[in-house]
C-alpha cells in the first residue's frame, strides 16, 4: 500500500506507560513527515491534553479529539467539523441511569474542548491523567447545569463501578440517539450518534483527498475498533483487548516496546 496518512491513537498506543514519545518513536513520526506523510492524532482527548505531549510527538497539523467529534489543527486552532450531542439527548441518557444507579456523576466536554463542565462531586474522584486537567482547576456545579447545554463528549462515571459495568448499564437502557465507548479511561465517554474515530477520520481524509486505502491506523482500546476496520491497515497493539486484535490487521509490539514505531519503519522500508 502507498502510505499517506498515519492516524495514531495516544494512551496505551503511541505514548509509553509514563505518557512519553519515546526517542525512537519521534524518530519514526519525523521519518514519515519527511515522505510527506500526515501524521494525525486521534484521540479521546482534548486539545489541552494534546497541548501536553504535541512538542514531543511533533505535532503541529490536523487532530482529532473527543473520539472523532471534532477535527482542529492544532498550529492555528482552525476547525474543521463539530458534532455535538444535545442537550436532550443527554439529559434523557442521564435520568435513565440515575432511575437504576445511585451515586453517578457527570460531566460535559464543551467549547471545542477547552470548557470542562462537571458535577459537584466529580473532582474529588478525579485525576490529573483523567481528562489530562487538574482537578482543583475543575470546579463542580449542580447536575441540572452539566445536562443544560450540548456536549462534544459527555462523562459517565461512578465512585465504586467500574467503566465497564458502567456501559454494560448503557447499553442495557436500549436508548438510542448516541454513541457510547471506553478508552481504557476511568469512566464511560458518550458522542453525537453515529461519532466514532472512524467517522472522523473519514471526513477529515475527504478533506485532505486522501483515500482510506492509503492510510495505516494505530490502536489499543474499544473507541479505535471502528478506526481499525475502517483504515486501508489497522494495527492493534500487543496489550490490546481480543475485540481489538480482531478489528485489526496485524498486531504490533506493546506501547513499552516502541509497536508504532516498528511499523512505520517497515512501511517506510
Amino acid at each position: 500500500m502507498s502510505v499517506r496518512l498515519i492516524a495514531t491513537d495516544l494512551d496505551g498506543t503511541l505514548l509509553d506507560s509514563t505518557s512519553s514519545v519515546t526517542p525512537r518513536t519521534r524518530s519514526a513520526l519525523d521519518a514519515a513527515r519527511a515522505r510527506g506523510i500526515h501524521v494525525v492524532p486521534v484521540t479521546a482527548r482534548q486539545p489541552i491534553g494534546l497541548r501536553a505531549i504535541a512538542a514531543d510527538a511533533g505535532f503541529d497539523g490536523w487532530a482529532l479529539c473527543s473520539n472523532g467529534a471534532y477535527a482542529v489543527r492544532l498550529d492555528d486552532g482552525r476547525m474543521l467539523f463539530a458534532e455535538e450531542l444535545p442537550a436532550d439527548t443527554i439529559r434523557t441518557l442521564a435520568e435513565a441511569l440515575r432511575a437504576s444507579i445511585p451515586g453517578l456523576l457527570f460531566a460535559s466536554v464543551r467549547d471545542a474542548g477547552e470548557t470542562f463542565v462537571a458535577q459537584d462531586g466529580y473532582a474529588a474522584i478525579a485525576a490529573l491523567a483523567d481528562h489530562k486537567r487538574d482537578p482543583a482547576t475543575m470546579g463542580g456545579v449542580p447536575l441540572d447545569q452539566v445536562l443544560s447545554a450540548p456536549s462534544l463528549k459527555f462523562v459517565i462515571r461512578h465512585p465504586e463501578l467500574a467503566p465497564d459495568a458502567l456501559f454494560d448499564a448503557v447499553r442495557a437502557l436500549g436508548l438510542t440517539g448516541f454513541e457510547a465507548t471506553l478508552s481504557g479511561a476511568p469512566f464511560v465517554e458518550v458522542m453525537a450518534e453515529g461519532v466514532t474515530k472512524a467517522t472522523g477520520l473519514a471526513r477529515l481524509c475527504d478533506h485532505l483527498g486522501i483515500d482510506r486505502a492509503d492510510v495505516v491506523a494505530f490502536g489499543d482500546a474499544l473507541n479505535d475498533v471502528e478506526m481499525l476496520r475502517w483504515a486501508g491497515h489497522g494495527v492493534a497493539m500487543a496489550d490490546a483487548e481480543p475485540l481489538v486484535k480482531d478489528a485489526a490487521d496485524e498486531t504490533t509490539t506493546s506501547n513499552d516496546d516502541d509497536g508504532v514505531a516498528r511499523v512505520i519503519e517497515r512501511q517506510l522500508d
